[in-house]
């Protein structure tokens, strides 16, 4: 599985504005600037990420946009859905009708709604104060596979 660019774009401009914190003010070509991101697709996520209530943007002099709740409360899987919809690995989970050979008869079908869940899971267990954050490099160890285990 692979975010799409925009989801990553996202990801990295609200990692970019948790570092502003919830007062704090940017607008897109700040956030373009420090991250890299494109300007025109920068401004593509603003608005998106401000329609999914992540974000909040004001127009004119002293506009701009912040964090529209505290970085802790926003998760990875809200970003992510915010501009791709939906966490889902596979396209015969919404109910519509697909192009799939295999449909009708498709035993795994009815399962895939427990692999969704547990990977939108995942996405929210990871917030974006997290992301946000300077990682120590004392925390970092190499796991062994076996839990507790370190090599």
């Amino acid at each position: 599985m692979r975010l799409s660019s925009l989801a990553d774009y996202a990801v990295v401009m609200m990692t970019a504005a948790a570092r502003e914190g919830v007062g704090g003010r940017s607008n897109a070509t700040l956030l373009a600037g420090q991250t890299g991101v494109p300007l025109p697709t920068a401004q593509k996520l603003v608005s998106r990420l401000a329609g999914a209530g992540l974000i909040e943007s004001t127009r004119g002099t002293g506009g701009g946009i912040r964090l529209a709740r505290e970085a802790d409360a926003i998760s990875l899987a809200d970003i992510v859905e915010a501009v791709d919809g939906p966490i889902a690995l596979t396209a015969c989970v919404d109910g519509a009708a697909h192009d799939c050979g295999l449909e009708m008869q498709c035993r795994v079908r009815p399962h895939w709604h427990v692999v969704n869940q547990a990977v939108r899971a995942a996405f929210s267990g990871v917030t974006l104060a997290t992301l946000a954050a300077d990682p120590v490099e004392s925390q970092v160890m190499d796991a062994d596979p076996r839990p507790g285990v370190f090599a």
